[in-house]
This record gives structure tokens, sequence and C-alpha cells, in this order.
């Protein structure tokens, strides 16, 4: 199997937010690499929205204390 096709940068910070070794990281199948992006999207996604969530509604709570 051949390394990953990608920039040095690239790898490292793949390997930073997937938490593997860099070393890893290069010799790891394409369509496991895929899964692990998809399930960092999905997670960085819900984090969002749940961040929206709660920042909306502190700022309901605002306007009601100022009331």
């Amino acid at each position: 199997m051949k390394p990953l096709q990608i920039s040095a940068e690239t790898a490292q910070k793949l390997a930073a937010k997937l938490n593997v070794p860099l070393e890893h990281l290069m010799h790891m199948p394409q369509h496991i690499l895929m899964q692990k992006l998809a399930e960092l999207a999905k997670a960085e996604t819900a984090d969002e929205a749940d961040t929206k969530q709660k920042e909306s509604s502190g700022n309901n709570n605002l306007g009601e204390n100022q009331q």
C-alpha cells in the first residue's frame, strides 16, 4: 500500500485532529481516513449547532433580565 498523496502540512493537521500518529495516518487506508473525517465533521457540526443553540437561549435570557 502506498502512502497517502497529501502534503506534509495537511498530514500534520489531520494527525493532530484525528489524534493518530503521523506514520499511522500516512499508511491508513483511504476509506478508513474518509470514514474518520466524516465522523469528525459530524461531531464538529453537532458542536456548532449546540453552541448556536446555547447562544440564542443565552441572548433570550439577557433580554428578559433587562426588563
